[in-house]
């Protein structure tokens, strides 16, 4: 396996772009210890982990989840991150970006139509599958994959979408509504979220929170409730840090899968809240972009499994 991009593309003088792909390792519990899914590919005869390319413009979770679920006819729930993987291909860079996935159905059942793309998909024990990955790039993720805790649950921290700006709203701050950019958001998140199961939704009690979070509330089924403490702009005084970070820690120790959708003064000390009650070092970078959000996955002995970070739209 080449790990390195070529530098340059001499020819257009510029770096060349990579072609983008998804997967999973789909991963269950069975009688037999600890399996994942494995495709055959009948015009390469080899044996991989279910992935594919994005299409242009897909959001690289969402195109993860359909690459999955094309390949296999199983719908994944993404756990943790796990690295991605650059090689190249035919001579092209390439990048995968690689999760740790669950059925979303009990048992993971597999029904799927051979067909000329794959012809088999198969549960196999991780040691066998293992040995039988035709190459050592899957092999790799495999490893990262041992490597971290496989039962996770997501804890995701929403920074509100695009609410026009405060000078110019001439009302009480609360009631700020989100501007056209942001209604188009909202309705793109609920694809985003649902790859991660259907986590509960907490939210500020300000309009613009609320309002990002209602079109996947309504398309998935979640249920939310709105939390004082996470509301800038409350009436008589403006937000008060440990407050919050106290009930963000609640949410932590809950052991489900939660979306908080706040405001960008508290992103920051929610994160440093998350990081220091998982017992992991804080990182440099913690505040976010409007319509962004990070995913903090958390084992089940409440340590500190993995972050991402993610735009509505990438």
């Amino acid at each position: 396996m080449t790990s390195a991009f070529p530098p340059r593309d001499t020819a257009v003088g510029g770096y060349l772009e990579p072609i983008r792909a998804g997967g999973a390792v789909l991963w269950r519990d069975a009688g037999r210890g600890r399996e994942v899914v494995l495709i055959r590919r009948p015009d390469r005869g080899d044996w991989t982990l279910p992935k594919g390319k994005l299409k242009n413009g897909e959001h690289p979770i969402i195109g993860a989840v359909r690459e999955v679920e094309e390949e296999t006819g199983v719908t994944p729930v993404m756990g943790r991150r796990l690295p991605p993987q650059r090689y190249l291909k035919d001579g092209w860079p390439k990048q995968v970006e690689w999760w740790a996935a669950t059925p979303a159905q009990p048992g993971g059942e597999i029904d799927y139509e051979p067909n000329e793309e794959v012809d088999v998909v198969e549960w196999v024990s991780v040691e066998e599958a293992r040995t039988r990955l035709t190459y050592d790039h899957d092999v790799q993720v495999l490893d990262n994959f041992r490597a971290g805790p496989a039962r996770t649950f997501p804890v995701i921290l929403l920074r509100h979408l695009s609410a026009g700006e405060k000078r110019a709203w001439n009302d009480n701050d609360l009631l700020r509504p989100l501007d056209a950019s942001g209604r188009s958001d909202a309705l793109a998140l609920p694809r985003v979220l649902a790859a991660y199961g259907s986590p509960g939704a907490v939210s500020s009690a300000a309009a613009r929170c609320t309002e990002s979070l209602l079109p996947y509330t309504v398309e998935c089924d979640a249920p939310m409730r709105t939390e004082r403490a996470f509301t800038v702009g409350r009436e008589g005084k403006g937000y008060e840090v440990e407050e919050a970070r106290e009930a963000f820690a609640r949410i932590l120790a809950e052991g489900r899968p939660a979306v908080v959708c706040t405001h960008g003064e508290l992103i920051p000390h929610l994160m440093t809240e998350a990081l220091t009650s998982l017992g992991a070092p804080l990182s440099q970078q913690r505040a976010l972009r409007k319509g962004s959000f990070w995913v903090v996955h958390v084992s089940q002995d409440g340590k500190l499994a993995g972050v991402e970070r993610h735009g509505v739209r990438e």
